[in-house]
């Protein structure tokens, strides 16, 4: 994939997650109908933090420090930013959640690239 196709996924991937985590609670999108049980909830944070994670390190390439350093800092900085939506909740447990799936998107991309043939220089 090329870059610019990277940089624009990536784009979309975090616009969607800052209006899904700053949207109001009753305009806040709901990819299962089951949005009360709290596994779900789990499960779309987890795995819409660990696609950033993984375009971000198809992005930075060989940089696992900074890749996940910026997906915890998204996600610590939206809870922040969501302390002042007046309908909304931050919680340790939603970061560690965040955190946690960045992360894991991070080192797969980072194990995928390392079985990728690489471009001669």
């Amino acid at each position: 994939m090329r870059r610019n196709h990277l940089i624009a996924a990536a784009g979309v991937c975090f616009a969607l997650i800052v209006y899904a985590t700053l949207a109001r609670l009753a305009g806040r999108p709901v990819l299962i109908g089951h949005h009360d049980a709290y596994w779900v909830v789990v499960i779309e944070r987890f795995s819409a933090y660990g696609l950033l994670g993984f375009l971000l390190s198809f992005l930075l390439p060989g940089r696992l420090t900074l890749a996940c350093s910026l997906v915890v800092a998204v996600a610590m900085g939206l809870e922040i930013l969501q302390a002042m939506t007046p309908d909304r909740d931050p919680g340790f447990l939603d970061v560690l959640q965040k955190a946690a799936g960045g992360t894991v998107g991070v080192l797969l991309a980072q194990t995928i690239l390392a079985f990728l043939p690489r471009p001669p220089s």
